[in-house]
């Protein structure tokens, strides 16, 4: 729901009637009073960049509330956050976060008080100047930026003592599917990266090159947040979701893996969908799925939506599978690279050698395997891959069961190695099963990598973990032409490494297009991947007119198919546009990665389609400036950074080492994330206990909204006056 201020017909702002979310910013300001009047023995907020040698002190508190809507195939979310501001200080706020890797992130609004500054989307560099001269000109300001499809940095300027401010971002996503299953994941932390060092060599290049050269990670500052040590203090940033769905068929199990959930019904179609535990710490992504009742699996699903004169599809189809007889499946050869870097230590260790296991368990004689692990080293288990018997089959076991998490995320090297393909010529399916966090922050560095070695080879990313690297994961999947599947935790493990390795064994639907009976229709993804046991068929086009008919087809278990949809039977729906225009920018920034497309005509793509659609990209970004100053000249600004919690599931000690905290990686084995202090003694916010006060913070809520009325009453009789500006 948009921020809005209340005007009369003359377009002048009015009181009469106080907004349900105005209403809710009162209710999320009672929240974060409780929260900093609650004793607690450690709290954290943003933290103040103090002198050298330093520790920080908190400057700012956060909290979060997500609402999303579910529309059938799409969703919108509204993600607000608040930041408050319990120094005598003026401060200046910057805060990582995630967003899922196909979010079409366009709008974001700031609100200072009653005042509420709607963001422009500008080029990059643009927003930044805007943002700069904002802040020294004392004037409330926020800029949003993307670092990578699924990491935000949100920095807010002149925060001033006692403030709260809130900002305020949209986004608009497709929900996944499998089999009968959709998916909604909402990532709530980021998880520390590792960040591969440059080489050796490359300052000193032979060629002379430029490439030999560059830093594999160039923004590494930028996406390595400080992180807390939940040794030393709790949790930070809580979070509170609202999921409102309507799936647009008759709903039956709503699940969530990773979170206690309270669902409640709204129809036979529709439910609302609330956290059991009220505010929770950021530190596990959301996952949630619901299914259909059964035999009421719906069929083809087609939308539209017409945005300045253009229409734009969305499609969703399941093609029909072949049960392929055991004795006719090809023989395969099958690669499985498990990362045991720190990262992966304590459960997610656990999950992944499970997966491992699962994998080889459903080995046949005729295959043949091998088995990588690395973290800042690799060992391959053979040279290359060896057939399945008993015997090696025993040896591979053992060889996984004795790995222990630890060291650094060098992930290129064992890539390449289980890539590469010593006998193309014997005619065997190769495929490549990653079992990985992809915590790393060299992604483009893996993307150019699969394409260039990729051959025969299918790659099967298989993300562990509470807060895996999606971004990371599922484009790595859709280079390697293979699916990405995501295990949580150990009870997911059998599940879903059933499905997985069902889709190995399984002929895929290849070649598949999509033909218009109209010129003109813009298609993506451009080349439509293939697709395995239980996988749909996802793309949207922009057409001309929405008259005429699309046509499907690829091949079966060996056989033609195809099927033709009118496409006047597209129901009306939302934000498909935005959908449209995010795919075709992520395929535009693989072919600049990939080399099919030169640099600057990728940026001139993707910076036109941002700026027509209202996308933050990473050229692009949302800039919201107030246009009143409010800190003097002269008045100093204090900088700092919002520290993050570490991923549910992680071992602090493994990932940064046992030393005191602050201790980065050596220099050879790259660099992970900057560790702050927190005073271990206690200082930080404690989460609103569920229930605790909350007759108290009701009647507080009760008492702003009677004043609110009272106050609208006397500006009525007074003729009204102005409350907010809203730009």
């Amino acid at each position: 729901m948009p921020f809005s201020v209340p005007r009369s017909a003359h377009g002048q702002p009015r009181a009469a009637a106080l907004s349900p979310l105005f209403l809710g910013l009162l209710a999320l300001l009672v929240m974060l009073a409780s929260a900093h009047a609650m004793p607690g023995p450690a709290r954290g907020g943003l933290m103040l960049r103090g002198p050298a040698g330093t520790a920080p002190v908190e400057a700012v508190r956060l909290a979060t509330d997500i609402g999303v809507d579910v529309s059938g195939p799409t969703a919108r979310a509204t993600v607000t956050q608040a930041f408050r501001n319990t120094t005598a200080d003026w401060v200046e706020g910057t805060y990582v976060f995630p967003l899922p890797e196909d979010a079409a992130v366009d709008g974001m609004k700031l609100v200072v008080g009653t005042r509420v500054i709607v963001a422009d989307i500008r080029e990059r560099a643009a927003a930044k100047r805007a943002y700069e001269a904002a802040k020294a000109a004392g004037q409330s300001a926020a800029l949003t930026e993307q670092e990578r499809p699924n990491v935000f940095t949100n920095t807010v300027a002149n925060i001033g003592p006692g403030e709260t401010v809130l900002v305020q971002i949209t986004y608009q996503q497709t929900i996944p599917v499998s089999g009968e299953t959709r998916m909604l994941r909402l990532p709530l932390v980021v998880a520390p990266r590792y960040n591969p060092a440059p080489s050796a060599l490359g300052t000193v290049a032979l060629d002379g090159s430029a490439e030999a050269a560059r830093d594999p990670v160039p923004d590494r500052a930028r996406i390595s947040p400080p992180v807390l040590d939940p040794a030393a203090s709790r949790p930070v940033n809580p979070v509170a979701v609202t999921v409102r769905l309507q799936a647009g068929f008759a709903i039956g199990a709503v699940h969530s893996a990773t979170h206690a959930i309270r669902v409640t019904e709204a129809g036979p179609e529709a439910r609302t969908v609330t956290l059991a535990d009220g505010a929770v710490p950021a530190d596990r992504d959301l996952e949630l799925t619901w299914e259909p009742v059964p035999s009421r699996m719906p069929g083809l699903g087609l939308f539209r939506e017409t945005v300045a004169g253009r229409t734009y599809l969305l499609a969703t189809l399941t093609p029909p599978t072949v049960e392929a007889e055991a004795a006719a499946r090809p023989a395969r050869d099958v690669t499985f690279v498990i990362d045991n870097s720190g990262s992966m230590a304590g459960a997610s260790m656990r999950q992944a050698k499970a997966g491992l296991l699962a994998g080889l368990a459903g080995l046949t004689p005729r295959d043949r395997f091998n088995v990588i692990r690395f973290d800042d080293t690799w060992d391959a288990l053979h040279p290359e891959p060896v057939p399945a018997t008993p015997e090696a089959l025993s040896g591979a076991e053992r060889f996984v069961a004795a790995l222990e998490a630890r060291g650094g995320t060098e992930m290129l090297a064992p890539l390449k190695a289980a890539l590469a393909d010593p006998h193309p010529e014997d005619g065997r399916v190769r495929q490549v099963v990653f079992l990985t966090d992809g915590a790393v922050g060299d992604e483009e560095r893996i993307f150019a990598a699969i394409h260039a070695n990729l051959g025969r080879s299918r790659l099967f990313m298989v993300g562990i973990g509470s807060a895996p690297n999606g971004h990371l994961m599922r484009h790595a999947a859709a280079i390697g032409r293979g699916s990405f599947t995501e295990i949580r935790d150990l009870a997911q493990v059998d599940a879903r490494t059933r499905e997985l390795y069902a889709k190995l064994e399984s002929p895929a639907v290849t070649d598949l297009t999509a033909t218009f009976s109209s010129p003109g229709a813009e298609v993506t993804p451009g080349a439509l991947p293939d697709l395995y046991r239980g996988e749909p068929l996802v793309f949207a086009a922009r057409v001309p007119e929405i008259g005429g008919s699309v046509t499907v087809s690829g091949r079966v278990g060996g056989r033609r198919w195809s099927r033709t949809l009118a496409l006047s039977g597209a129901a009306p729906g939302a934000g498909i546009s935005k959908v449209w225009a995010r795919s075709r920018i992520g395929e535009t920034e693989t072919a600049r990665i990939t080399n099919r497309l030169g640099t600057d005509a990728a940026d001139a793509a993707i910076l036109a389609l941002a700026l027509e659609h209202g996308l933050t990209t990473r050229l692009t970004s949302l800039v919201a400036v107030d246009a009143t100053p409010r800190r003097a000249p002269g008045t100093p600004l204090v900088a700092a950074d919002l520290p993050l919690n570490l991923p549910a599931g992680w071992d602090f000690a493994t990932v940064f080492g046992s030393d005191q905290p602050g201790v980065a990686p050596a220099p050879s084995r790259g660099t992970g994330p900057r560790i702050v202090p927190i005073n271990a003694a206690g200082d930080g916010i404690a989460l609103p206990q569920t229930g605790a006060g909350i007759l108290a913070q009701l009647g507080l809520g009760l008492l702003l909204a009677l004043l609110g009325v009272l106050l609208s009453a006397g500006l009525r009789r007074s003729g009204g006056r102005r409350i907010g500006d809203a730009r």
